[in-house]
């Protein structure tokens, strides 16, 4: 696509997907203008070390960027940064903001991300309360960070975990409250969330599940309490909130473009629109590895999403069809997931997730290899990842020996 295009592309949303997209738009030869509009202050910036070395204060916001913001400047791409996209009104191709303007596009890129599902009961809005998904929201909860303060979290998945784990670096006292029976029910098998407890527990985190947050109380506008539906009363100086995430759909869908549990898409990215293609964790797309549609929240899903996204507008299909892949770091632990393990029919360790800090779980489903959770396990995991590509059956004896090294697994 030449540069006579007129209105040339807009990138709704400013993160991972989108910050790809331009990358990939001008490798592939797309000449055009591209303009990216994103509601925060910030160029885009990677969310995964939010949770992790950022909080901990390890790492400064040059680390987590992207690009630096002369990286678009030279790339052609005009940012609009703290700008809030009002609605699409696709029979004019327009995109119209908050602030009044109307921005023409020849195509459009929605990668508008999700947001964090907040939580709604009585006290909601004491100070105190925090959530986890952006730069600001970091640097508030870092305010809390005084040796002896008590925290409370309310969720036990990924991030709920990763700021438990970052708090006790800072020698706060952590209490994680979980509604399901056991941490990370959503994303692991009771083998992977057990023994998160396990060292949950021996960092000095108390992990209390099977425990529903009926509201928050406070003094003087601040919280001091969580109460929970159960009766109980946790003390606390402050409280993240981690609960899961929302896809950002709404602009797709009030332009009239199909929304299913995402923005629908098919394997190049297109939407219901044949001008709007849309990447990221707003997405929902055909996966052939696992015959069915997913919405991922995942920065590999975001990237290549925006990669695929970018080789279509240029008239270069490029289906995107890969095994989804995941990680969270705990302490000195490193999860690393490649694959879904929905459906499996076996589970096979590797290792020794009792007692020791490095294992990995395999999932079959009819022999066939599905998934794999492994921690501290790059081998595995990595190998895992190749095998769940070509979809073969594998020796679930073989899989747990581990006198047999993953190379010959994988050759067998």
């Amino acid at each position: 696509m030449s540069a006579s295009v007129t209105n040339g592309i807009v990138i709704i949303g400013a993160g991972q997907a989108a910050s790809q997209a331009v990358m990939s738009l001008r490798s592939e030869g797309y000449e055009g203008p591209i303009r990216m509009i994103g509601d925060e202050a910030e160029p885009p910036y990677q969310r995964p070390p939010l949770s992790k070395k950022f909080l901990a204060g390890e790492i400064g916001f040059d680390r987590v960027e992207l690009k630096p913001a002369e990286f678009y400047a030279n790339a052609g791409c005009e940012l609009l940064l703290s700008t809030r996209v009002a609605a699409i009104e696709r029979a004019k191709k327009i995109v119209l903001t908050s602030d009044g303007r109307e921005i023409a596009y020849d195509k459009l890129i929605i990668a508008t991300g999700s947001r964090v599902r907040e939580i709604n009961v009585p006290g909601f809005d004491l100070e105190g309360v925090h959530y986890l998904r952006s730069v600001a929201d970091v640097h508030e909860i870092q305010k809390n960070f005084k040796p002896g303060a008590k925290m409370v979290v309310v969720g036990g998945g990924y991030i709920g975990l990763e700021v438990a784990a970052v708090a006790k670096k800072h020698d706060i006292a952590v209490t994680v409250l979980e509604t399901a029976e056991r941490v990370m029910a959503r994303v692991v098998d009771p083998i992977v969330s057990h023994f998160y407890e396990r060292i949950h527990r021996e960092e000095g985190v108390v992990i209390r599940t099977g425990v529903t947050v009926a509201g928050f109380e406070g003094k003087d506008g601040r919280i001091t309490h969580v109460v929970s539906g159960e009766g109980e009363s946790f003390p606390c100086d402050f409280v993240v909130v981690g609960i899961g995430i929302i896809p950002n759909t709404e602009l797709a869908q009030d332009a009239g473009v199909t929304v299913e549990n995402g923005i629908v898409v098919d394997e190049m990215t297109r939407t219901s629109d044949p001008d709007i293609y849309a990447a990221g964790d707003c997405t929902n797309h055909p996966n052939g590895v696992y015959g069915r549609r997913l919405r991922l929240e995942s920065v590999h899903n975001a990237i290549e999403q925006g990669k695929t996204a970018a080789a279509a507008i240029t008239g270069k299909d490029k289906p995107y069809n890969q095994v989804p892949w995941f990680w969270s770091d705990q302490y000195d632990l490193k999860l690393q997931i490649a694959g879904l393990s929905t459906g499996y029919t076996e589970a096979v360790t590797r290792g020794n997730p009792a007692e020791g800090r490095s294992f990995a779980v395999f999932y079959l489903k009819d022999g066939v290899l599905i998934a794999v959770d492994a921690v501290n396990r790059a081998p595995e995991f990595m190998t895992a990842r190749q095998l769940i590509a070509k979809q073969v059956k594998l020796d679930p004896k073989r899989l747990a020996d581990e006198t047999i090294s993953m190379k010959e697994v994988a050759n067998a």
